[in-house]
């Protein structure tokens, strides 16, 4: 397929995960790839093994500083002059009850997982309507919708992420710029980050038998999930949110 040929395409959170499956799908349909990451060393290798080699640029880059974002506009469009997609992906979970959450570790929480998107959607909305056909594909999670135990602040971060998606998407519709925007909702995905939650092997297998499907989420499933948001396959979906969690959210 080749539904994304010579259109410039932005992931945070490039390097690994969710991330990287999205980037190696998008290269592979045609995409021009800016790979932003703040995992220097893996970025360039990911970079250097996407075909055609040397058409996509590796970025490091700390999604939470608004002068990186700045530069990173600034550069694009000098390179480009626009930007068809961005897929604000960058997060981090904490697992901590309320009481043992201090404030330092609830704003980390809040600046990798809400912050990010706000400062790239603001970035980069010039970019994606000059596209005339800009998306934007912001990653929540399935507890941005249904709360979770020790999850407080994951799950405010996410919760706002879904929402700050639909005024986005009905700011965009009323300014008739042509850009839309949706959030996806993983669940148990089975990541870098989501590690720890396989590290005891009973505590996974308790984990996994309350999953309808059954089994645990893989990264591509996901990467197919963000292509088809940012594709023409859904050109009348705006403001929506899209669920790929095995059944977890409908119990």
């Amino acid at each position: 397929m080749s539904r994304f040929t010579d259109h410039v395409v932005l992931v945070t959170g490039a390097a690994s995960g969710i991330g990287l499956a999205a980037v190696r799908r998008f290269a592979t349909e045609g995409a021009c790839l800016y790979l932003a990451d703040r995992d220097t060393g893996r970025l360039a290798e990911v970079s250097a093994g996407l075909a055609p080699v040397g058409r996509h640029r590796a970025v490091p880059f700390d999604a939470t500083d608004e002068t990186a974002w700045a530069m990173l506009a600034d550069r694009i469009a000098g390179e480009t002059g626009r930007l068809d997609v961005l897929v604000n992906n960058v997060g981090n979970v904490s697992m901590r009850s309320i009481a043992d959450t201090t404030l330092t570790q609830w704003r980390e929480t809040m600046a990798v997982n809400l912050d990010s998107v706000f400062l790239g959607t603001r970035a980069m909305l010039p970019l994606l309507k000059a596209s005339g056909h800009g998306v934007i594909v912001n990653m929540s999670s399935i507890r941005g919708i249904v709360g979770g135990v020790n999850a407080a602040s994951y799950c405010a971060a996410k919760g706002a992420v879904r929402l700050f998606t639909k005024a986005t998407a009905l700011e965009c519709a009323a300014l008739g710029n042509g850009v839309r925007a949706n959030s996806l909702h993983p669940g148990l995905i089975e990541t870098p980050l989501a590690a720890a939650f396989f590290a005891d092997p009973e505590k996974a297998a308790k984990r996994i038998a309350e999953i309808p499907l059954g089994r645990i989420g893989q990264a591509d499933e996901i990467a197919d999930a963000i292509l088809f948001l940012a594709s023409d396959d859904s050109r009348y979906m705006t403001g929506a949110e899209l669920v790929v969690d095995g059944g977890m959210a409908a119990q």
